[in-house]
């Protein structure tokens, strides 16, 4: 009985919605710049450098080539949040035969007051010549975090970007934005 009220109640929401409830939700004045589509906006939530291990291939598969990244740790900080990246996650990794790399991220980072937040980031990526810098690089990270200070991560919309690090170690530098 539970699931078919929130079904219900989900349908009425986007039922008013595309029946014009945008102006109830939005306001007025808003309802006709929602029509149109809303422009998001990033705000800087933080940056990380995660650490890497040696890439792992695992072979061409029917879908490209397939290759494993092991994450040993890493640091992140921005204005509302900062800690480290625990060892043990993964970034799988799929070259595909139009030359991007598809990434998938999976690992867990704690904040400095210890609480412990699952990221699973999926990216796109694409060096036009190899050994060469990357013309596209873009992720969407999604959290879950435990309800709580840090529960805002589960309620918003992230993108971010990669860019190499430093070249002292395997690691990548990751800029993260929440869209609003």
């Amino acid at each position: 009985m539970g699931d078919e009220r929130m079904e219900l109640d989900r349908r009425g929401l986007l039922g008013a919605l595309a029946a014009g409830g945008t102006a109830l939700s939005f306001g007025a004045a808003g309802a006709a710049r929602a029509a149109e589509g809303p422009t998001p906006r990033a705000v800087h939530v933080y940056d990380a450098v995660a650490l890497l291990e040696e890439t792992v291939p695992h072979g061409t598969t029917p879908y490209g080539e397939r290759f494993r990244v092991p994450i040993i740790g890493g640091t992140f900080e921005g204005p509302e949040l900062k800690g480290r990246i625990l060892p043990g996650g993964f970034d799988w990794q799929l070259k595909r035969g139009d030359g991007f790399l598809e990434l998938v991220a999976d690992y867990f980072m704690e904040t400095d007051d210890g609480v412990r937040i699952q990221l699973t980031n999926r990216g796109l990526l694409h060096i036009p010549v190899p050994g060469g810098p990357a013309s596209y690089v873009m992720t969407t990270p999604k959290f879950e975090a435990p309800m709580g200070k840090y529960g805002w991560l589960n309620q918003f919309i992230f993108a971010g970007t990669v860019a190499p690090g430093d070249g002292k170690v395997p690691s990548v530098h990751l800029s993260i934005f929440k869209l609003v």
